[in-house]
């Protein structure tokens, strides 16, 4: 299908450049299939649910994946994407035309990768040299990997250590966050235990690949790339035994969703699951893993977009975001949130 009919207008006093303190004080707009919508905040969250149902978060840790540089008079900037082995990383290369295989990149605080290889979409395998752990390297050179759509209009700066950082990031890996779980605090945990509603980990690093617009002009010509996600058999039994109970499986953010997605056959029945993934949800897909998302709001034309709209139909989230941008929701990685219960 036409990726432009999942475009829409949003003013830019609508995008979020901070979260909202406290977390749980972000507006939540609840959407059913048909109903009004229903203008709360996140901190409402467990009167929306029932006791039973299950919350799934992603607990991957943001890291600082983003690098400035030198390769001799050359500033090159560097995004990393994806983990290949303990010392290389797949990234995403700013002023790439000055970067050659065998190039080394000084990034700093005694810094430095190696270019390996060109890879077809233009990104490069980076190989870090030495002993320490690259995560101990980025923490010294690199810095949080916020969306260009925030990095464009302000620096990065120390409040981003942890503001772009759920209360959940327990396993090192992703250079975005799943920030959909941005909103929870201890206390609506709290909250939400005493209403019944149970709650899930599992992990997907997400990749830079999120922040890449489409730019094929139909759905069918746009290759997503791949994440690597892990869902334990422990997790999947309990998420299969609240679904044989009657209760829903809700995913906090859209990479929950599209890990529990990819662990799950076409008998309902979610897996162990660790590997990569590359699923790309759009209008037409039939559900298997879950039964509603809550999630921010999303960029024009982005596959994301198209999943909630796989989710709800297109119309309906038209509707959602035309009421959310009248209401002055925030948006994106900062910004409110939604409860989509199809």
């Amino acid at each position: 299908m036409r990726v432009d009919i999942f475009d829409f207008e949003l003013p830019t006093e609508n995008i979020a450049l901070r979260p909202t303190k406290p977390r749980d004080s972000a507006r939540l707009l609840s959407v059913d299939a048909e109903g009004p919508f229903r203008d709360l905040i996140v901190s409402d969250l467990p009167s929306l649910l029932n006791p039973g149902d299950v919350l799934v978060f992603n607990d991957t840790r943001v890291i600082p994946a983003q690098l400035d540089g030198m390769r001799g008079d050359a500033r090159i900037g560097a995004t990393l994407h994806k983990r290949i082995d303990l010392r290389r990383w797949q990234a995403f290369v700013r002023n790439a035309k000055r970067l050659r295989d065998g190039d080394v990149i000084e990034f700093g605080a005694g810094v430095s990768a190696q270019a390996e290889t060109r890879h077809a979409d233009g990104s490069w395998t980076l190989f870090f040299p030495g002993e320490e752990p690259v995560e101990v390297l980025l923490e010294r050179a690199g810095r949080m990997p916020l969306p260009p759509y925030i990095a464009g209009k302000r620096p990065t700066d120390e409040q981003d250590r942890s503001d772009y950082q759920t209360m959940f990031a327990a396993k090192d890996g992703a250079v975005a966050a799943p920030t959909a779980a941005l909103h929870f605090t201890p206390e609506l945990l709290e909250a939400l235990a005493a209403r019944g509603v149970k709650t899930e980990t599992l992990t997907l690093h997400v990749g830079a690949g999120t922040f890449l617009p489409v730019k094929a002009d139909d759905t069918d010509d746009h290759a997503m790339h791949a994440e690597c996600g892990t869902i334990d058999a422990a997790t999947a039994d309990r998420l299969n035994a609240v679904r044989a109970g009657g209760n829903r499986v809700i995913a906090v953010g859209t990479t929950s969703l599209r890990l529990l997605e990819s662990a799950t056959g076409e008998d309902r029945v979610i897996r162990a699951f660790e590997g990569d993934t590359s699923i790309f949800i759009t209008p037409g897909y039939t559900f298997r893993a879950i039964d509603g998302l809550m999630t921010n709001f999303h960029l024009p034309k982005s596959t994301l977009f198209m999943l909630v709209s796989a989710l709800m139909g297109l119309e309906r989230m038209q509707a959602v975001y035309a009421h959310a941008i009248a209401q002055g929701y925030r948006f994106y990685s900062y910004g409110d949130s939604s409860l989509l219960l199809p």
